[in-house]
């Protein structure tokens, strides 16, 4: 149901699951049913790389690094609101980082492209000859901006070791540049050789004009020395002014980020705090219900048994007086039901008897039925064979002739009578109607239409049709009610002639 989990001193426990709403962290934990449990390291790792960037100038070149980094963890003695701080990191250490140890390249990765991705930036923003001056500055800048890509994974940089920029294969700016400059040292020190020598012959003959030319040279940059003196005195408090304001409206700067920045974060705590108080009274009350639940599961297993026992007496006692009252019930109930099946056994043999006399009779009602089927069918059968017999004969008579044979059968059976007879009670009761139009047939219509066909007028096909129409719409009105339209033409009244 429940077991104890302790961590090493270098690792954390990360428990999830029943009863915790989102992850809890601890060095030792009960772990209890339906809860997960995952040990993770918090020890800093070190991540060596060959960043290559390019500086401003297009030039490439390979920057070698080692960091070591770690999640953060929460300090002795650390204040409240910082304390918490460093909680949310570690916790956000234990989700997003902690469940990829087990792959390291992936967390080796993850950490690269960070540092490389910043360490190009500010690349970019350099010349080679800063970059390499400015080393000191530059790896801090490098420093400042993983360091704030890593807080979203609750990770810092524990110690950050850029080394000597490295030629890229093909692209040898340095070892060129250290070539120039052995050359430069050489060329001078053969300059330095040379100008010691005319110093040592024309010092001799310099010296005494020299001596003279101090002289007045001293007096007069003397004069010069104090009015620049004071120039550069003025100068220099107009830069110290000027420095001061700026650093002055970068602090303002800087204290109001702070200030918003804190105003965020105090923000953040108070949300913390008061989902931290519900989640208290939401658990002590699920726990206050719990307990509650088992003091009444408790009082209610002892009613059960104090039921039981008193239940169990009375019972044994009703049972020993009902078992004593029960075995002479039963002789009683014994004798009588015996003398009962003893009446039922006669009477049983009694309708048995009855019942066979019954099955008996109708038995042989049955077979007479039977039989007399029986014979039916052989006279049906004998009427058939016979029937059949008739028919070869008059076939074999008639020479074959199918159709003589069928017609002899039906004048025999009265099949022509009887179909005249349904004939003629399909064609009673009907009223024949017969409309006769003329469109001017005869003598003089055949004399007229020879002429019109000689002559080979054209409307004559058009006249044919509009003398077909009044018999067809004549005949539709009729038989549907339907009346032409009133554009075509009117139909004569009934009892006019047509």
């Amino acid at each position: 149901m429940a077991t104890f989990r302790v961590a090493d001193a270098s690792e954390y426990l990360a428990i999830t699951g029943w009863g915790i709403h989102d992850v809890k962290l601890a060095k030792k934990a009960w772990v209890f049913a339906g809860q997960q449990c995952k040990r993770f390291s918090i020890s800093p790792v070190n991540y060596e790389f060959e960043v290559h960037a390019m500086s401003a100038e297009k030039l490439p070149f390979i920057l070698p690094a080692v960091f070591t980094i770690g999640p953060r963890i929460t300090a002795t003695g650390a204040e409240e609101s910082d304390r918490k701080d460093l909680e949310a990191q570690l916790l956000l250490y234990a989700k997003l980082i902690a469940p990829l140890h087990s792959s390291r390249s992936h967390v080796h990765e993850l950490v690269k492209g960070i540092i490389e991705g910043e360490t190009r930036v500010l690349a970019a923003e350099l010349t080679m000859e800063e970059i390499f001056k400015g080393t000191k500055s530059f790896k801090e800048k490098v420093f400042t901006q993983v360091q704030l890509e890593l807080n979203q994974f609750g990770l810092i940089i524990y110690n950050a070791n850029v080394k000597q920029l490295v030629d890229v294969p093909g692209h040898e700016y340095f070892s060129y540049l250290g070539q120039k400059t052995q050359q430069d040292a050489a060329n001078q020190a053969k300059v330095d050789v040379a100008e010691a020598r005319m110093k040592g012959e024309v010092g001799a003959k310099e010296r005494e004009g020299l001596t003279r030319q101090n002289a007045a040279k001293v007096d007069a940059e003397t004069k010069v020395l104090s009015v620049r003196q004071v120039g550069q005195g003025l100068k220099e408090e107009a830069k110290v002014k000027a420095e001061v304001q700026v650093f002055e409206n970068a602090r303002e700067a800087d204290i109001a980020a702070a200030k918003a920045e804190l105003a965020m974060k105090k923000a953040g705590w108070d949300k913390q705090a008061k989902v931290a108080e519900v989640e208290a009274s939401k658990a002590v009350a699920i726990r206050d219900a719990e307990l509650q639940m088992e003091v009444e599961r408790k009082n209610a297993l002892r009613l059960t048994e104090k039921l039981k026992a008193e239940q169990l007496s009375k019972a044994t006692v009703q049972y020993e007086t009902q078992v004593q009252d029960s075995n002479a019930q039963l002789y009683s109930r014994q004798k009588a039901a015996e003398a009962a099946l003893f009446e039922q056994m006669r009477t049983a043999e009694a309708r048995k008897a009855q019942a066979d006399a019954h099955f008996f009779e109708q038995k042989m009602s049955e077979d007479a039925k039977l039989y007399a089927k029986q014979k039916e069918a052989e006279s049906v059968a004998l009427l058939g064979r016979a029937k059949t017999e008739y028919v070869a004969s008059m076939l074999q008579a008639l020479g074959g002739n199918y159709y003589a044979l069928r017609d002899y059968l039906m004048i025999d059976g009265g099949m022509y009578p009887e179909m005249a007879r349904i004939n003629a009670g399909a064609v009673n009761g009907m009223q024949p109607k017969i409309s006769i139009w003329t469109n001017g047939g005869g003598a003089d219509g055949a004399a007229n239409a020879g002429a019109e066909a000689a002559a080979g007028s054209a409307l004559q096909q058009v006249a044919g049709v509009y003398k077909m129409l009044p018999p067809l719409l004549s005949t539709v009105h009729e038989q549907t009610g339907m009346l032409p339209p009133a554009w075509m033409g009117a139909l004569p009244k009934d009892g006019a002639a047509k």
